[in-house]
């Protein structure tokens, strides 16, 4: 059995990263981590050229990557809330894995899971953007019949933090959440690791997709 760990975070060792990371390990399966910035490919053009051959007619490292996914008994999906909702890098590749839908539905009956990353707390006047983009991948696997085991939800950081101009931009995130008077100094960065009840619920994920390949 393999199970295929996707991230859509294009950060080195981002907190998306090590969350997908703890889910695969847990599980305690031979298992693959893909990073998908470490890949160039192509948006979904909806030609529906694959209906009849369920092979993509782009030829480019999605299909590659599809391939894996179709092979795996399991894949955990890994995004971050971006402009409200899921990623787009996370996006354009699950509507590549359309290709695999059409008679075979060759991802149906996988195990599943799911990892979203948000640096926006789920408090008002902010509505719960990480469920606004777990629903984006529950969505996709629910269309494709696999069988969701679990989110994991990361507190993530501000883009702003990093940015250079955090603390003076009007539209700086930090101060929208934390306060006019909140400084990039003053954030507190959040790490996967030190979130023990997130890591928990990563290594539970884990081992009920585990349980489920039994």
């Amino acid at each position: 059995m393999k199970i295929i760990g996707i991230s859509g975070s294009p950060i080195p060792n981002s907190n998306t990263d090590q969350a997908v990371k703890a889910v695969l390990a847990a599980t305690g399966i031979e298992n693959e981590f893909i990073k998908l910035s470490d890949y160039s490919f192509e948006p979904c053009r909806a030609c529906l050229k694959c209906a009849s051959t369920n092979m993509c007619v782009l030829k480019d490292f999605a299909s590659e990557l599809g391939q894996k996914v179709k092979d795996a008994d399991a894949l955990v999906v890994g995004g971050y809330v971006a402009y409200g909702t899921l990623d787009g890098r996370t996006k354009s590749f699950l509507e590549r894995l359309y290709c695999l839908h059409h008679q075979k539905n060759y991802l149906k009956g996988k195990a599943a899971g799911i990892v979203i990353t948000s640096g926006v707390p789920a408090c008002d006047p902010y509505p719960p953007l990480a469920d606004n983009a777990a629903s984006v991948v529950s969505g996709f696997m629910d269309a494709e019949g696999m069988n969701v085991l679990g989110t994991v939800k990361v507190t993530g950081n501000f883009s702003c933090i990093r940015c250079g101009y955090g603390d003076d931009c009007g539209l700086s995130g930090i101060k929208a959440i934390y306060g006019p008077e909140a400084t990039v100094a003053g954030t507190k960065i959040n790490n996967f690791e030190e979130q023990p009840d997130v890591v928990s619920d990563a290594v539970s994920l884990g081992k009920k997709i585990a349980d489920n390949l039994k």
